[in-house]
């Protein structure tokens, strides 16, 4: 009787998810032999009330002759589908359903197959077979049929001439294709198969092997259900057990999650802006546990998220329920293909009469390139002015950048003699590497009012660079484009594939802008682990003169060890404290990763960077990092310089840490680049020509971002 108890479905009404139904079998009747298949299966029949207003009986709508009947089954069964074939018990109000696979039919008679191994010959003691619901789209075709012949394997059924399409009041419950399950309580572990579910509760059929027992589930306390498939798991989450059928060896289990909200990401008070769009984009997706195509329409859209309506007899979308690959299509002429995972479901308001349900699904991963098409069309709602990476006029963008004066004339004074390399490294830039780059702008009638840029330049941290603004418009478009930057990185940081944890900025203290931005931001968080600034010196080595040719004698200049960069670690421990180390891929575990270099090598970029030690007498003075990339990545020439860092700045003379830079210089290739020289003070105490100073402004985005959003919106409101 175990192969019938998983192949039987009581024809009911979904109780509503809040409804406690108590496990416990139905009082016997007073006369007349009971009503169930056998006295262990009462748990799995169980009938709780019908929802207020619902009926389980199918409403009979307009005709469909044989020929159509026919034509459907056909499809049925090209589909590799089940019908559901209704049995009605002889003395009471109860039906069962059986799921079957239609054989191919040619007219009168029908053969089908059980979909599961089932006892026949149990069920007829107190059952009829009275009519088959053929599924057609949203509705059923339902035909009241004679039987043939029924035995275990399945019926032979004479089709009427004459059936009806039918409106299912009662929720669906959709049939599940190879989908593993393990049930865990208290760490007893039993696997299994879900055979089929609703957006209410799921059927799961468990095996019990020696020496486990079924014992062991104690039926009144939550357990942990796990569906998977292969490496990929879809679901998981306490269940409530609502019904169980009997048995030594399997059992069939109907349980109920109990949470019907779950929190995907943690709580911010400052969200991402959902946009409704018009018109409505589609959210397609192949079902995890169906493999069915569904196509839902969507309600509102963000960054890091979006909405949608099913109707409730129907509905799909569990919370909890993992999609491993969902496409929003905008009029089949943009298509975005994501990861998401929903996180509630909620009623909605009516429509046709018929309950609608609201989900919300949260984005998983997203390809860079989707999500600034995502992302550009959002912003572009918002504010039509706003865009990003967007096909920019390359002439404008050179005209605003010296019409701003952000190219100045000591600037231009460096990068002139190179500038046809730079023209062609900036329209690589802006118009085919979004992987690594990201341009946002204000412009209004194609007149670029603000703009600012932003590079990948290390693991998981990018650079802000080139901002600047018209003094003479709208003014507040250089605030614009920061607030784009904010909310863009709010939206993005989630995504492991777009490697944001970081945002790092070089500024000029002296410059009011952004010492009141990034400054005035460090300051607001008072944690260094949370945002840091750490001041450099800022050395032309043009200008740093010719003291020392090379090292004095019993001074080395080596590539690093792994000693040294822990050296480091300390040592900037105990000076800053803060998030350089982090953030440019200074660390033990990252100083040596060159991942990133090879992704620039396949866009058409070059980016390298060498890591030496300093040593006098094998003790270690200073490190010095030398990156190196195309002259103008960023026309400060703050990505194609040497950083050194003095850890012991004890006999180390300004002469031998230049002759050191000159010779990290020379092994790298490079000619006379810039030099950044922390801390600050052993530049000031060693009578170094320090050309000027710039912060390095290093900001943790997953733990500071909500305080950085906030800090923005109140520049806005006030400028």
């Amino acid at each position: 009787m175990e192969s019938l108890q998983s192949n039987l479905v009581l024809i009911e009404t979904t109780p509503d998810p809040h409804t406690v139904v108590e496990i416990h079998p139905e009082p016997a009747a007073q006369t007349s032999p009971p009503a169930e298949v056998t006295a262990g299966e009462k748990g799995l029949l169980t009938k709780p009330e019908p929802t207020p207003g619902e009926s389980s009986t199918p409403e009979e709508g307009r005709k469909v002759l044989r020929e159509h009947l026919v034509n459907r089954l056909n499809f049925v069964h090209f589909q590799d589908e089940v019908i559901q074939v209704h049995f009605t018990h002889r003395q009471c109000d109860r039906e069962l359903s059986m799921a079957a696979a239609p054989q191919p039919c040619l007219g009168e008679i029908l053969e089908c197959r059980w979909a599961e191994k089932t006892d026949v010959a149990s069920l007829l003691r107190w059952h009829d077979l009275k009519y088959i619901l053929v599924p057609r789209g949203q509705k059923f075709i339902k035909a009241v049929v004679e039987v043939l012949e029924i035995d275990d394997r399945g019926a032979r059924l004479a089709l009427p001439g004459v059936s009806f399409e039918t409106s299912h009041r009662k929720v669906e419950r959709q049939r599940c294709r190879d989908i593993s399950v393990v049930v865990i309580q208290n760490s007893s572990s039993f696997s299994g198969t879900l055979l089929d579910f609703n957006a209410g509760s799921f059927r799961v059929e468990l095996a019990a092997a020696p020496p486990q027992s079924f014992g062991w589930i104690d039926a009144s306390l939550p357990v942990t259900g796990i569906f998977f498939d292969g490496n990929q798991t879809y679901y998981s989450g306490e269940c409530r057990v609502l019904r169980h059928s009997q048995g030594a060896s399997s059992r069939s289990y109907v349980l109920e999650p109990l949470k019907h909200e779950i929190q995907r990401y943690r709580k911010a008070e400052i969200r991402s802006q959902r946009q409704k769009l018009s018109p409505s984009p589609n959210l397609i997706f192949r079902h995890p546990l169906t493999r069915k195509r569904v196509d839902l329409k969507v309600v509102d859209l963000s960054g890091s998220g979006l909405s949608v309506e099913e109707d409730d007899h129907a509905a799909v979308l569990l919370p909890g329920l993992i999609l491993p690959e969902i496409e929003i299509r905008f009029a089949d002429s943009l298509s975005i293909t994501c990861s998401a995972q929903v996180v509630f479901r909620k009623p909605a308001a009516l429509k046709d009469n018929a309950l609608r349900v609201h989900c919300g699904l949260a984005l998983i991963d997203v390809s860079a390139r989707d999500h600034v098409k995502m992302l550009a069309l959002l912003h572009q709602v918002k504010d039509k002015n706003s865009y990003i990476c967007n096909d920019l006029d390359l002439e404008a963008l050179w005209d605003f950048l010296f019409e701003t004066g952000f190219i100045y004339p000591k600037k231009y004074a460096l990068i002139h003699k190179n500038k046809e390399p730079i023209k062609q490294t900036y329209e690589k830039l802006y118009t085919r590497s979004p992987e690594i780059a990201r341009h946002f702008v204000y412009q209004d009638n194609g007149v670029i009012l603000g703009h600012m840029a932003m590079l990948r330049f290390w693991q998981n941290s990018w650079l802000i660079h080139h901002h600047a603004a018209r003094k003479s418009a709208l003014n507040k478009a250089g605030l614009v484009v920061l607030d784009q930057i904010g909310r863009f990185t709010h939206d993005t940081f989630r995504f492991r594939s777009l490697h944001m944890d970081y945002l790092v900025c070089y500024y000029r203290p002296q410059n009011k802008f952004p010492q009141r931005l990034f400054g005035g931001f460090a300051k607001l968080v008072d944690n260094p682990r949370g945002c840091s600034v750490d001041s450099f010196a800022y050395l032309s080595m043009s200008k740093a003169g010719a003291e020392a040719d090379s090292l004095p004698e019993g001074w080395q200049l080596m590539p690093a060890a792994a000693g040294d960069v822990e050296d480091l670690e300390y040592f900037y421990a105990q000076a800053s404290g803060g998030l350089m180390l982090k953030a440019l891929d200074l660390e033990p575990a990252t100083w040596q990763s060159d991942g990133l270099c090879r992704e620039f090598q396949k866009l058409g970029f070059r980016r390298e960077r060498h890591v030496f030690s300093l040593k006098r007498d094998g003790r270690l003075k200073a490190l010095m990092f030398a990156h190196v990339s195309e002259i103008g990545l960023n026309l400060s020439e703050l990505t194609n310089c040497v950083h050194a860092v003095v850890l012991d700045p004890e006999g180390l003379s300004r002469a031998t840490l230049t002759a050191g830079i000159r010779a990290v210089t020379q092994a790298t290739g490079q000619q006379e680049v810039p030099a950044l020289i922390f801390p600050l003070a052993y530049a000031q105490n060693s009578g170094m020509p320090v050309e000027k100073t710039y912060n390095l402004w290093a900001f943790h985005i997953y733990g500071q971002g909500q305080a950085y959003l906030k800090y923005v919106n109140r520049m806005l409101r006030h400028v």
